[in-house]
């Protein structure tokens, strides 16, 4: 991701778990735009992500959907509540390993319906395949499973 970022002329700042901050490397993440956040409990992350695009002329704030490197049910949609929030596009990167390339690609300003916003990402990454396709999460968020059974 920073090489691809980096490439574009991109200097993002991302989420990471705290105990990835600690001594000595921490100060080596920050520079690269890292910054540390508490897992173990609810603090309001997204409402955090949404206040600090409010209060910066300019952020790129990178969110991994899967949230995990383990297989998952479906995608974290904390990306999807803080582009709503704020008021930003999402902009869809990857790294696809089958073709050897990333980039960026779908630039997606949520609407009012998250079935037909997921749909239009899921399109997207219909042909991108990651490094462990096995271990890909479904590109599905748990509110649309919650639709779906309602």
């Amino acid at each position: 991701m920073l090489a691809v970022a980096y490439a574009l002329g991109v200097k993002p700042s991302w989420l990471g778990k705290r105990e990835l901050f600690r001594p000595p490397f921490g100060w080596i993440l920050r520079r690269l735009g890292g910054v540390a956040v508490d897992r173990s409990a609810r603090q309001g992350l997204v409402g955090e992500a949404v206040a600090r695009f409010a209060e910066t002329d300019h952020l790129f704030l990178v969110i991994p959907p899967s949230g995990t490197r383990r297989r998952a049910a479906h995608w974290k949609s904390g990306f999807y509540h803080v582009a709503r929030g704020a008021g930003v596009p999402i902009v869809c990167a990857y790294l696809d390993y089958r073709e050897r390339v990333g980039g960026i690609g779908l630039v997606l300003t949520p609407s009012s319906s998250i079935g037909t916003d997921m749909d239009r990402i899921r399109a997207f990454y219909a042909t991108k395949q990651g490094k462990y396709p096995a271990q890909a999460a479904p590109v599905r968020l748990r509110e649309e499973e919650e639709i779906d059974a309602a």
